[in-house]
């Protein structure tokens, strides 16, 4: 595999703080960078949603509330089935 260098500036602190958490994930810089843009290109999509507001983990909670019905027999056992009982 041919490699090739990537030269970026970015913030001393957050450099530093990204280092920290790959660090103890057991990667250095180069192999996490590396890791996101192959799931970049994995996704077709950034690998991580960008958004300029918080979103609540509650709201997908419900989400299909009145969408998925389930018979009344659904414990009931089929009859194709019965002889295995």
């Amino acid at each position: 595999m041919l490699t090739t260098s990537i030269n970026i500036n970015i913030d001393a602190e957050l450099k530093d703080r990204a280092q920290s958490i790959f660090g103890a994930l057991g990667l250095d810089m180069s192999t996490a960078i590396s890791m996101l843009l192959r799931n970049a290109i994995y996704q077709h999509d950034l690998p991580a949603q960008i958004s300029n507001r918080e979103k609540s983990r509650h709201a997908a909670f419900g989400c299909l509330k009145g969408k998925i019905k389930v018979p009344d027999d659904f414990n009931e056992p089929l009859e194709d089935f019965m002889e295995y009982m």
